[in-house]
């Protein structure tokens, strides 16, 4: 006899609370195996494909495309254990009445079960499972619970519905801290507002129709109603949008890049200084390098090499300030984190311990870090623990630019655009390949002195690369 189990959103690590589903990969009445993916969702970190740890039947899913769920809530129910007929679905179903059979079902869970939720993340077992009970006086009347969408047949979820409620006393029903911030910054009583999560949890759709719905218009009063019990409801959204133009929801990776700038501009006092350099010989020792034969060097790759050894002379900027206990911690190691534009949006994947990497291995990294961001196959782990920031933004076209540092980091250099322009090389004007470098960095952790003396070896490096010589 078939036994249904509960997939829920697992913690898809770094500190996420939510997800959005991007793509459903299986649909109610398919058949999984063990560990394979089954929804597509779009953390503000990365795409991820999420494996589904039970082999079996599929019976319903939670959630249609677009919805954001907090981790913990319902995926989908799996039947294990049975042939899949439609009768052991039928009875397998949620809200099915249990089976004398149910006991010997639980035997075929271990063997339905992988201990796996997310490749390269891992799990401490299987979710717990609720032991239905049977009643058997039928005098006590019970609430019938929604039902999710049964096999054979999957129907749409309904959108959900935000609505302003009466206000109460104890816990409000949210987990995200990003969405309390939200309700918070915008002056939005979560108290009033109606979730249309799993138990009545608030999500940061229901948050953003709330606003959205606070800040249209309001119509001229009437004697008999009170400001406080205006309603909200989702046709809320489309008489905004209508009144004030279009609106994009700041979430997935656009949303988690506004918060860490917000955050940046906000905690760190940040200063640029900025210097002109004679690329021409970093160029030729490029070119001599990919003449000689085997795997190219990329261009980024060899800055990445100055910037390791910029940081060993000056690890003031290889560091974080930690305000809570008031200290500058300096890092022992440089994971070096460069900017990459995606279809997604800005991402800055990290390459680990850069300071002991050849140049050919960081034109690997760099390559495979790109490629992945482009195809939104990296993972959080690929996007976090930088220690240093490398910003390249002279793909562009432009020359110079005074970027943001990347939040808790210290510092950030960017990178023109080379091309050729007058020069005076050895007291003659001569057209050079000429770059702007510039450094941002937080003030707390150095002075002026630390960073130009950092931003000029890196500019002495860049004219005359067989400086270099002396740390090989």
């Amino acid at each position: 006899m078939a036994q249904v189990l509960e997939f829920k959103l697992p913690d898809l690590g770094e500190g996420l609370t939510e997800a959005e589903i991007v793509r459903w990969l299986v649909a109610v009445g398919d058949v999984v195996a063990i560990d394979q993916p089954v929804v597509e969702v779009e953390t503000a970190k990365a795409m991820v494909e999420v494996p589904c740890p039970y082999g079996g039947v599929v019976t319903a899913r939670y959630g249609e495309e677009g919805t954001e769920l907090p981790v913990g809530a319902p995926l989908l129910t799996v039947a294990v254990g049975g042939t899949g007929a439609p009768e052991e679905l039928a009875e397998a179903a949620p809200g099915a009445a249990p089976t004398v059979g149910e006991t010997a079902a639980e035997s075929a869970v271990s063997s339905e079960y992988s201990g796996n939720v997310l490749v390269g993340y891992g799990t401490a077992g299987p979710a717990a499972r609720r032991r239905r009970v049977r009643h058997e006086s039928h005098a006590v009347a019970k609430a019938p619970a929604p039902a999710p969408v049964a096999a054979p047949a999957a129907v749409a979820a309904p959108a959900p519905v935000v609505e302003a409620v009466p206000g109460h006393d104890g816990p409000v029903p949210v987990i995200s801290p990003l969405v309390r911030k939200l309700a918070r910054d915008r002056g939005l009583d979560l108290r009033e507002v109606r979730g249309s999560g799993p138990e009545g949890l608030i999500l940061r759709a229901d948050v953003e129709l709330a606003i959205a719905a606070l800040e249209r218009p309001a119509a001229a009063p009437t004697p008999a109603a009170a400001p406080s019990s205006v309603a909200v409801s989702a046709a809320a959204p489309s008489a905004a949008v209508a009144t004030a133009g279009e609106r994009v929801p700041l979430r997935g990776v656009r949303g988690a890049v506004a918060d860490k700038l917000s955050r940046s501009r906000t905690e760190i006092p940040d200063a640029t200084c900025w210097v002109d350099a004679d690329a021409t010989e970093l160029m030729a020792a490029r070119a001599a390098m990919n003449a000689a034969g085997g795997p190219k060097i990329s261009l980024l790759a060899l800055l990445a090499r100055i910037c390791v050894h910029a940081l060993a002379r000056f690890p003031e900027l290889n560091s974080t300030v930690d305000m809570a206990a008031r200290e500058i911690v300096r890092l022992p190691a440089v994971h070096l984190g460069f900017a990459a534009q995606t279809p997604r949006g800005l991402v800055v994947p990290v390459v680990k311990d850069a300071g002991t990497r050849t140049a050919e291995s960081l034109t690997a990294e760099f390559a495979r870090l790109t490629e992945a961001a482009r195809e939104s196959a990296l993972t959080p782990a690929d996007l976090t623990g930088g220690t240093f920031t490398l910003n390249n933004y002279g793909v562009f076209g432009v020359d110079g630019s005074t970027p943001i540092i990347n939040h808790p980091e210290a510092a950030m250099l960017g990178v023109g655009r080379i091309i050729p322009k007058p020069w005076v090389h050895q007291g003659e004007l001569a057209v050079r390949q000429v770059v702007q470098l510039s450094l941002t960095f937080d003030h707390r952790v150095c002075d002026g002195g630390t960073a130009g003396g950092f931003l000029r070896y890196v500019a002495d490096c860049v004219e005359q690369p067989a400086v270099l010589l002396r740390t090989l």
